[in-house]
């Protein structure tokens, strides 16, 4: 049993597609959106229904430590801070803003030492992988500028570069002067997604979600994070450009296995 205990967590449990087209925006707000996931000296967790996935901050002043995590799951953690230190199982883990760790099944506990700023996702996991920093990641540029939308996808915990059980996780990066993701919009029937938005400061991010034919919107502000379920599409656009943290668990790890949508299937 993990020593990683419900009470230690808030549940956040995303309603269906019926239930969502009836939300208000405090209703939207409280069923999608995670909000003070960094708090100065603490760690915090939210527990998902969405393929049992579990985000989390880490926001330490000295070494702050999590026990249990990775008794029954995996995790990929990324420093949104300055250069910082991540032990697992007692190993030490440098990491550099934007530089992500892979943390595997049973590998013991999780410390997060100053001055980085940490997010983690933790998914389950069916088998054993190496704990290990990523080194490198692939990198796909997408959109165009004329369309606001230049941005380029770098995939840090994928096949070929980290391997994992299920987990899939990198980061999105509007060009200057863009400010549309994931636009044309798409749902993928056999992954769940996380998006934490980043180095935002001052600006926001509009971010849509729901069914194509039912769409609703959050403002997302800087290091907050919406959850995407299967049925919905997730795609946002910013007043500024800005970086988005992606993960993604499910029946699979192909990270083109997407239900593409045309603009005339939004509604």
């Amino acid at each position: 049993m993990s020593r990683l205990t419900q009470l230690e967590m808030r549940r956040v449990d995303p309603p269906g597609p019926e239930e969502t087209a009836r939300l208000d925006t405090a209703g939207l707000r409280r069923a999608f959106l995670l909000e003070g996931l960094f708090v100065e000296g603490e760690v915090t967790l939210a527990a998902t229904s969405l393929d049992g996935m579990v985000a989390g901050g880490a926001f330490p002043h000295q070494a702050l430590r999590l026990p249990g995590l990775l008794d029954e799951r995996e995790a990929g953690i990324v420093n949104l801070g300055a250069a910082g230190v991540v032990r697992v199982g007692g190993t030490r883990h440098e990491l550099g803003t934007m530089e992500f760790l892979y943390a595997g099944l049973d590998g013991g506990d999780i410390e997060f030492h100053p001055p980085g700023v940490y997010y983690l996702v933790a998914c389950p996991a069916q088998a054993r992988h190496l704990t290990s920093k990523s080194g490198s990641a692939q990198a796909v540029t997408l959109g165009d500028a004329a369309g606001a939308s230049l941005r380029t996808i770098r995939k840090f915990i994928t096949p070929g570069i980290v391997p994992s059980s299920q987990l899939v996780m990198g980061y999105t990066e509007l060009a200057p002067g863009s400010v549309w993701n994931t636009m044309p919009a798409h749902t993928h029937q056999r992954r769940s997604e996380i998006y934490l938005y980043c180095g935002l400061g001052p600006n926001v991010v509009f971010h849509f979600l729901g069914q194509p034919g039912e769409t609703r919107h959050l403002v997302v502000r800087d290091r907050e994070a919406v959850l995407s379920p299967r049925w919905s599409i997730h795609s946002g656009a910013g007043t500024a450009a800005y970086r988005f943290v992606w993960a993604m668990a499910g029946e699979n790890q192909d990270f083109a296995d997407i239900d593409p949508l045309a603009f005339g299937d939004l509604r």
